[in-house]
């Protein structure tokens, strides 16, 4: 299988995805927790001669939302809010069948619980999971008319649905372990077979388009799976799994490997265009040490030694033809920065290889016989500080916007579908979890829109072809439920639709057929809740899309400043730091800034005038350079810099600090002084007092360029937005 998926690049991309199955446990776990908890209700109440039903679907829905609600950060927290779920649940049940027949009272029930879940989540995600489930047992409460003479059974459903949450979440299912181990194997698929493609590229002079498409797509995947895998990777599954490696080491590998393949992916595209391949022994080498690489199976049981022995032979060969670059009278044009580059990085790679793999025999020959036992996980408020700002709090914005939209919900279904009002409400409740600004919340409702007529339209033709079929129907209204918990994370339009085809589905088993009105009806409603979500979104306390798209840019800027001066600080302060985490945290904060930017990415126009498009292109420049600035960093020698050195990079990191916090007052319109500096002064002082390459092993003009390439992009941007630049033009 090994040898196939590198042959085979569809099957190494089928094998590598959903990194961890973690779409694939997580839905499994929901639809196997709500199964289980239905079946043994129906079983029960069958038991006991109780005709009724709808216990039973309390129950089932209290084992999915025991599981899919609850996204505390820690398994701890998570103990804790399960319970708290069926709490909530059986609070609302109680009050929604107590209640059922006045309308005005149920009506305020559900906007206190949307209400609640929102504004309350400042505090910890627990009580948005809680007020999210209080809402759905109100609406189940009123769309089922349960009976309050039934309420043991339903907390007998309850209790039953919190039992299977609870030990499907966390006793049969809790292999976090395994999750890594199988995010590292999807990360190692993936990146073999960009490597086979690389090498395909190399040995094949002739550019083909389709192939360079397939390489950029799945770079931009490969970089998904390192951010991934560097969120999976804690000290605990890795004592349990690979003991004696250090988390900064695992993720300094995978950082390496990624920083690898798109270095090689940038400098070959190059290399064609100077027409470097056309020399066979460098096009040989390259070769070389990819497939050396590629073949390094350096986390594998059955592990082969002699694998890095090869790739360190690989990346001597290609060093030795670059010392005879650089030793020749006429160097190649354009090419000694570029190999020296992937010769760099490839044993970037080597060294995080070998000692990954000598963490690992050490700690082979020092194994005890007794295991330490992982501490338990403490409690630990979510209380975030006051950000010190008199805006409205996201949390009470959203919880205001969640009060008007719910009371036009209701007042729009009362008057389209006084048979069953609250769908519209559902939707528009739906549509705003998640959506801060305008922009992300038209996303989404144009998403849950398209979503729904096609699922309704699937699904009306579905269940009619299968209609009277009761078992079929089952199986396949889990089936639908299941892939609508497997797609939530990837597409929302997809989920949509699933979940409009369970719908459909269930509507046949318990209403005894389907009509072309009542799914018509369903998607009206559906368009109208997307509709009074958005246009509230737009009206009410109102979160601009660039405003939001800024937000995130400043996060994003704060953790650049954060970054570059470590980086320098390891220039000046004799201590080893870890920038590993920092380079991964601006690649999230980088995803974060395209995310909120996706509804105006898709109007051209739009981004033009806004300048958004420039703020995306400038912040994935700096990250490129970000990125780069470590894979080109010392490792293992420690730098050391004469007396006059030493101030000149104390007022490199003083500026390069002070342009990016002014670059943050002009993206937010902030009063500042808006000036610039360029470095061009300190880049020459360096350049001129800095040691050669053969007089020291640092090459301290080398280790500064992508820092130098960082504040270029800070002062370019920073002068578009009217900021003054002040520093001697560097020549």
């Amino acid at each position: 299988m090994k040898q196939l998926h590198r042959q085979y690049v569809w099957l190494g991309r089928f094998l590598a995805s959903d990194p961890g199955r973690k779409r694939f446990q997580q839905a499994g776990k929901a639809t196997i927790s709500l199964i289980s908890a239905v079946f043994t209700m129906l079983f029960l109440l069958k038991m006991f001669n109780q005709p009724a039903v709808t216990p039973a679907i309390v129950s089932g829905m209290v084992g999915m939302l025991g599981i899919f609600v609850v996204m505390d950060d820690t398994t701890g927290k998570k103990k804790v809010t399960t319970p708290l779920i069926g709490v909530s649940v059986a609070a609302g049940i109680t009050m929604g069948s107590a209640f059922a027949h006045y309308s005005l009272l149920v009506n305020s029930l559900m906007l206190g619980a949307i209400f609640s879940a929102f504004f309350f989540s400042r505090f910890a995600i627990r009580y948005f999971s809680m007020g999210m489930a209080g809402f759905l047992s109100i609406y189940i409460s009123s769309i089922l008319q349960l009976d309050a003479s039934h309420l043991h059974w339903f907390y007998i459903g309850i209790a039953t649905g919190v039992v299977y949450a609870y030990l499907y979440n966390f006793i049969i299912f809790k292999g976090s372990v395994h999750m890594l181990r199988r995010s590292m194997r999807s990360f190692h698929i993936q990146s073999n077979l960009t490597f086979t493609i690389l090498m395909k590229m190399i040995e094949d002079p002739d550019e083909s388009d389709k192939r360079r498409k397939l390489l950029e797509r799945n770079v931009r995947r490969l970089n998904e799976y390192a951010r991934i895998v560097a969120g999976d990777i804690n000290e605990e599954d890795l004592k349990k799994l690979w003991p004696g490696i250090d988390p900064s080491q695992l993720r300094l590998y995978v950082f390496d490997t990624e920083m690898l393949i798109q270095t090689l992916t940038d400098s070959l595209k190059r290399l064609k265009e100077l027409e470097a391949l056309e020399v066979t022994e460098l096009r040989r080498l390259l070769v070389w040490v990819i497939r050396s690489l590629r073949d390094a199976e350096v986390l594998a049981q059955d592990y082969d030694p002699g694998s890095l022995e090869e790739a360190e032979t690989a990346i001597q060969a290609l060093r030795l033809l670059l010392s005879e670059m650089l030793n020749q009278e006429e160097k190649p044009e354009g090419w000694v920065y570029l190999i020296r580059r992937i010769e760099s990085i490839a044993n970037h790679v080597l060294e995080a290889a070998i000692t990954i793999h000598g963490s690992l025999k050490a700690q082979e020959t020092m194994l005890t016989e007794t295991e330490k036992k992982a501490e338990p996980e403490v409690e630990e408020n979510e209380v975030k500080p006051d950000e010190g700002n008199r805006s409205l709090k996201p949390s009470t914005r959203k919880a205001i916007q969640a009060l008007v939209a719910g009371t036009l919900a209701i007042i729009v279904g009362e008057l389209i579908a006084p048979a069953q009002p609250y769908w519209v409400l559902l939707t528009t409740f739906i549509v705003q979890i998640g959506t801060e600004s305008v922009g992300r919340t038209y996303v989404k409702a144009f998403q849950r829109s398209i979503g729904t007529v096609i699922g309704a339209i699937l699904g009306f033709g579905a269940a009619k072809l299968v209609s009277g079929n009761s078992e079929l129907e089952v199986f396949l209204l889990f089936v639908v439920l299941f892939l609508a918990f497997y797609f939530f994370t990837v597409s929302y339009t997809l989920m949509s639709l699933f979940i409009t085809m369970l719908i459909a589905f269930m509507y046949d088993l318990l209403l005894g057929g389907i009509s072309v009105q009542l799914m018509g009806a369903r998607v009206i409603d559906t368009i109208a809740g997307a509709a009074i979500a958005l246009t509230v979104s737009a009206f009410v306390f109102p979160k601009k899309t660039k405003d939001k798209v800024a937000d995130a840019l400043d996060e994003f800027l704060i953790d650049l400043s954060g970054y570059v001066s470590s980086y320098m600080d390891l220039f000046m302060v004799k201590e080893d730091r870890s920038l590993t985490d920092q380079a991964f945290n601006l690649d999230q904060k980088l995803q974060v800034i395209k995310d909120e930017a996706q509804s105006l990415l898709q109007r051209p126009s739009v981004v033009t005038r806004s300048g958004i498009g420039r703020w995306i292109t400038v912040a994935t420049a700096i990250n490129y350079y970000a990125k780069h600035l470590l894979a080109s960093s010392h490792r293992k020698v420690p730098a050391t810099l004469s007396d006059d050195l030493n101030p000149v990079f104390q007022q490199m990191e003083e500026k390069i600090t002070s342009n990016i916090e002014t670059l943050r007052h002009l993206l937010k319109e902030k009063e500042s002084t808006r000036v610039l500096w360029n470095l061009s002064e300190e880049r020459e002082k360096i350049e001129t007092l800095a040691p050669s390459r053969l007089k020291s092993q640092i090459d301290l003009i080398h280790h500064l360029y992508y820092v130098w390439k960082i504040n270029q992009s800070i002062v370019a941007l920073g002068e578009e937005l009217g900021a003054e630049v002040k520093g001697a033009h560097h020549k």
